[in-house]
């Protein structure tokens, strides 16, 4: 498990789930789908702006912008997809505020060290890191 350069915002993340009972880890990752935060009115009137997330079996759809040297993530994922939804949350939560050397540090694996690798498929680990992919790429397009 990696955990160099692992932003403070994200290791916090982890560590919440690391702490959660395994059997409880399922319903904290709900409670981030609940709390994905809505996309900027521009982001929402330009839809071309966003990458769809092909990783990931439900349409799932990023945009970062940098601006001032601070990343925001948008992320849509539909309410259907409470799994999926719910990492969307955690990386735009954990990205949203970093600097974008801070977003390319990233370990690739950080999904895989949320503690969630028995309560979801690997399939919807794949999804989270392939959306995490997806990030540290445009941020590399954008800088």
């Amino acid at each position: 498990m990696s955990t160099a350069h692992v932003p403070d915002s994200l290791a916090e993340i982890r560590d919440t789930f690391l702490e959660t009972p395994e059997a409880d880890r399922l319903l904290l990752l709900l409670e981030f789908a609940d709390e994905l935060p809505p996309v900027s009115d521009e982001v929402a009137a330009h839809p071309e702006m966003y990458e769809r997330v092909a990783e990931c079996q439900s349409p799932v759809y990023i945009h970062l912008e940098i601006q001032d040297g601070i990343v925001t993530m948008h992320a849509t994922a539909p309410a259907e997809a409470p799994t999926t939804r719910g990492f969307a949350s955690i990386l735009v939560q954990g990205i949203t505020g970093l600097t974008p050397d801070e977003v390319l540090a990233i370990p690739s694996d950080y999904p895989q060290t949320i503690g969630l690798t028995r309560a979801v498929s690997p399939l919807r680990i794949g999804g989270m890191t392939g959306m995490l992919m997806r990030a540290k790429n445009q941020v590399m397009q954008k800088r």
